[in-house]
């Protein structure tokens, strides 16, 4: 049986190309994108879950959408309706490379040394690369969509094609560049 998200694309002809965020990205034939905060408790287990779970997930986490499910479930399909119209290719391969370019591969942590706190870089950890590259992209389709004609969806696919083909303009590409020059000043 050959399962397909939204019942459109298939999971299965996805390639992730970046090898460090691989593992963190879940592509897993799922019927219905509903885990109920089944992976909570542990560690680690997010990364279990579907990479379009937490996607549209991180579009519940802000005031508009908050516990709507059903609603940012369907924001994320129109999105990827919008997304394969504009791209002609399969949108979990542009959310993928989205992902990938959008997370910023190196941060910065605060130490204290006695009395005065030095800013450090560090390389940043595989899943947190792809939370922040997700929180990024919701947080630019919002951004965008707010006090706009506009639709959330239509935002959404923008900012996920912007940031695939790593475009500056785009807001999750421009966070990623602000944090990783931040931190090339602190190396």
């Amino acid at each position: 049986m050959n399962v397909k998200i939204f019942n459109k694309w298939d999971p299965e002809e996805i390639e992730v190309t970046d090898l460090s965020i691989k593992r963190y990205f879940n592509l897993r034939p799922m019927l219905v994108m509903h885990t109920g905060g089944r992976h909570a408790k542990q560690q680690f287990r997010k990364s279990e879950q579907h990479i379009v779970e937490r996607l549209i997930n991180k579009m519940m986490q802000k005031e508009v959408n908050t516990g709507k499910k059903m609603k940012t479930y369907k924001i994320v399909e129109e999105a990827f309706d919008i997304i394969h119209q504009r791209t002609k290719e399969n949108p979990l391969t542009v959310l993928a490379r989205a992902i990938s370019n959008s997370g910023p591969r190196e941060e910065v942590v605060r130490l204290k040394y006695g009395g005065i706190t030095v800013p450090k870089a560090v390389d940043t950890a595989p899943q947190r690369r792809v939370d922040m590259a997700l929180m990024f992209i919701t947080t630019g389709a919002q951004r965008s969509a707010f006090k706009s004609k506009r639709s959330v969806a239509s935002c959404l696919a923008d900012e996920i094609i912007a940031t695939s083909k790593g475009d500056v303009r785009s807001f999750a590409m421009n966070r990623k560049d602000s944090v990783e020059r931040v931190a090339k000043a602190a190396r």
